[in-house]
């Protein structure tokens, strides 16, 4: 904290508890002149209503002077009158220094028994999975959700099915959490009509089981060379380049043909951020782990 702002807070205190302790002090011995009915002569109401004054009952003041000693015996203990950090030194830094050190050694045995294993040995842990789920919660729930079905608003993966655009692996995944991924779904409103990017929508709803429309799905069926580079003439995608899968009901935008023809002409490019330098190795394998899991529960129960 700068000079300047130490100095401000120091007077603001100063100010405020002064006032404060002065009406304190003050308040009990002030005579107030009162009436001989021991009203102060404020009358409501046509002399119905008439303001009384008594002394303040001694709880009261017994229970303010308790408060002012917890007032004061806190700015010395503790850090808040400007830049005194307090007789105890105490800072948050520290306390989060100290209960940081204090759950790594909690969990030194967990990683130690750990380390050098796979992400498929890792996931058939109870324990390794406790904490995955929680390290997860705290840096992927934003987005895949808190149990990881994703969202189709932000294009964000179901992690709990068995549809993966880049392989559902313990390599795959850790190296999507570690490294991030980049998706990106061209757009073709230039070079497609309204017309052909509905056909090619219901050519596309078509490869999972739902047609609508058998003329157009026939009309569409020829326009999709051009998506086949990536997704492959039968629209099984393809895993090394992150192209969905189109054959089957699982959709990362949504599946129905006012999404697919969204898709089809604006494009679509979907990041997923690099937490490597954020989690660290041991801390992404246990997530990898966990959502290796959530897909894969006959093996992650396998022991």
């Amino acid at each position: 904290m700068s000079e300047f702002w130490s100095t401000w807070v120091i007077l603001l205190i100063v100010v405020n508890l002064g006032i404060a302790l002065f009406l304190f002090l003050w308040g009990p011995r002030v005579d107030v002149p009162t009436q001989p009915d021991g009203t102060s002569g404020h009358v409501w109401a046509h002399g119905v209503l008439r303001e009384g004054v008594r002394r303040l009952p001694k709880w009261w003041i017994v229970m303010s002077a308790l408060l002012f000693v917890v007032g004061f015996s806190y700015l010395a203990l503790y850090p808040g009158f400007g830049a005194f950090n307090g007789v105890l030194d105490w800072t948050s830094h520290g306390e989060l220094a100290r209960a940081q050190a204090a759950n790594a050694q909690l969990q030194t045995p967990l990683r130690d028994r750990l380390r050098g294993k796979s992400i498929e040995a890792i996931a058939t842990d109870p324990e390794a999975l406790r904490v995955g789920q929680m390290l997860f919660i705290d840096n992927c729930a934003a987005c895949h959700g808190r149990d990881g079905h994703g969202s189709h608003a932000l294009g964000a993966p179901d992690l709990t099915d068995s549809d993966w655009l880049y392989g559902d692996d313990g390599k795959s995944i850790l190296s999507s959490i570690e490294d991030g991924r980049r998706g990106a779904m061209p757009a073709f409103a230039a070079s497609l009509s309204d017309d052909d990017i509905a056909n090619l929508a219901q050519y596309v709803a078509s490869l999972s089981g739902n047609t609508y429309d058998s003329l157009r799905v026939q009309l569409g069926r020829r326009l999709f060379s051009t998506c086949a580079a990536c997704h492959g003439a039968d629209g099984k995608g393809n895993q090394t380049i992150g192209a969905p899968n189109l054959t089957d009901r699982i959709w990362l935008y949504g599946g129905n043909l006012a999404d697919i023809a969204e898709t089809i002409r604006h494009g679509r490019n979907g990041v997923m951020p690099a937490w490597r330098n954020r989690l660290g190795d041991e801390n992404a394998s246990l997530v990898a782990a966990w959502v290796y899991a959530q897909s894969h529960p006959a093996a992650a129960a396998a022991k």
